[in-house]
């Protein structure tokens, strides 16, 4: 088992470097592109802000989970579109950008978001790449179908197809399996240890 996700990773790097840089291309410009993306962001923003004060949105580990689970498994599907997982990731990208970029205290904000961030953003990473590797098995199903025999069976031929291009389904899930169990573990330090370690901090510093 472990060598499978050793070969996931290795085997699929350039999908993975690709959803580095997307995401770390997408917070920068999301940064310094702060003032222009006001009017853009700033409606989500208190959206959010509203419904946490009203209690539509609970802060518990069950929602922050749900809410991040749900852009992970996302960013899967769209891979069958090929760059909807990477359009999906540079939006997370530019609004946590923007966002940081919002705050009247960048130190504080930074300790408000790097304890999760680590594991969020590293699970995002994963579940963009392993969008990418689904358009990889999808792509290199279809080109086996269309590469078999005409005199084949159809069944035959989708069988003799899926058998080909399996490894690529098979490590696109291993990403998307490796992206929910980082994603369980950001949502535990972001309920339970994110504030208590920036107040430690702060408190420190102060």
């Amino acid at each position: 088992m472990f060598g499978e996700v050793k070969s996931a990773f290795s085997e699929n790097r350039l999908a993975i470097f690709s959803s580095v840089a997307i995401l770390f291309i997408s917070l920068f410009l999301g940064y310094a592109l702060q003032p222009y993306l006001y009017s853009y962001f700033n409606p989500i923003v208190e959206d959010i802000t509203e419904q946490v004060q009203s209690g539509v949105i609970q802060l518990t580990f069950k929602d922050i989970f749900l809410n991040n689970i749900g852009i992970v498994f996302q960013m899967f599907i769209y891979g069958m579109g090929f760059c909807f997982s990477a359009l999906l990731l540079a939006f997370n990208g530019f609004f946590a950008g923007y966002y940081i970029a919002c705050s009247n205290d960048l130190f504080a904000t930074l300790l408000l978001i790097v304890p999760h961030g680590i594991f969020e953003f590293s699970s995002c990473i994963l579940a963009c790449a392993s969008g990418f590797v689904l358009f990889n098995f999808i792509y290199k199903f279809l080109r086996a179908l269309w590469m078999q025999d005409d005199d084949e069976a159809i069944l035959k031929s989708l069988s003799n197809s899926f058998h080909e291009s399996f490894d690529k389904l098979k490590q696109a899930i291993i990403l998307l399996v490796v992206a929910s169990l980082l994603m369980v573990i950001a949502g535990f330090v972001e309920v339970y240890l994110t504030v208590p370690i920036a107040e430690f901090v702060l408190s420190v510093l102060s």
